[in-house]
């Protein structure tokens, strides 16, 4: 494996910032192969080293595994010159994550990122049809025929047609509704243009849940944090 600065590795692992870790080594409480080593800089296989902070093993993530909590404003994508990405929301030792999907640049939540190619694509492939669920407010009132619509599949209005999806009305006002829609497919803008084929317009919305890895509730928008491996592991079933 290419190597990296020290200071890289053990921000990767998720227990120090790149600033704790650089003082960290500076302070001689890193050995490396049991040996200290006190310059940042130094650049070593994190595949083929053995680490010790003040003399405890340290873990190096060969995969990582990030949960964002999405703001508006934001594009997913590793690179784009029109506006800033979900990139830019992490330190630079994780900006060689990609996301794993994409949520429009107005749609807020759950984005994962990794460096982990084939369980993303597992996510992400139609044949698993992994679900994602959004709730979403929208403009004028819902009702069971929408619900029944969702359910039967939704054609939108270039003549493609949705997989059935899952409609369930939180609220209903005559001005404004509150929902929770679950597809099993990603196409192009999908949740605001099944719930425009239903006379909605969508005011906000926000991705709650991808397969079986809920939003973590304490995290804040713009904030990010490690998949525990428990939460990773769950996610390989869909492998």
């Amino acid at each position: 494996m290419e190597q990296q600065r020290l200071d890289k590795i053990l921000a990767s692992t998720g227990k120090w910032s790149r600033k704790e870790a650089r003082d960290l080594i500076r302070a001689g409480r890193v050995l490396a192969n049991g040996v200290p080593v006190r310059d940042p800089s130094a650049r070593l296989d994190p595949e083929g080293v053995e680490l010790c902070a003040d003399g405890v093993p340290v873990a190096v993530r060969r995969v990582t595994w990030v949960m964002l909590n999405k703001p508006a404003g934001y594009l997913s994508a590793t690179e784009d010159r029109r506006a800033p990405t979900v990139l830019d929301l992490l330190p630079p030792e994780l900006r060689n994550l990609f996301p794993v999907g994409r949520l429009d640049k107005d749609t807020v939540g759950l984005l994962l990122l990794t460096n982990d190619g084939a369980l993303a694509h597992a996510l992400l492939s139609p044949r698993r049809h992994v679900e994602k669920v959004y709730e979403a407010r929208v403009t004028g009132r819902l009702t069971g025929e929408d619900v029944t619509a969702f359910r039967e599949g939704v054609t939108l209005g270039d003549g493609l047609r949705c997989l059935p999806a899952g409609l369930e009305i939180l609220s209903a006002g005559d001005a404004e509704s509150l929902c929770r829609v679950t597809v099993r497919e990603g196409k192009f803008h999908q949740v605001r243009r099944m719930l425009a084929r239903r006379g909605k317009t969508v005011l906000t919305l926000e991705r709650v849940k991808m397969g079986n890895l809920p939003l973590d509730p304490s995290l804040k928008r713009g904030s990010f944090r490690f998949l525990t491996e428990e939460e990773v592991e769950n996610l390989r079933i869909f492998l």
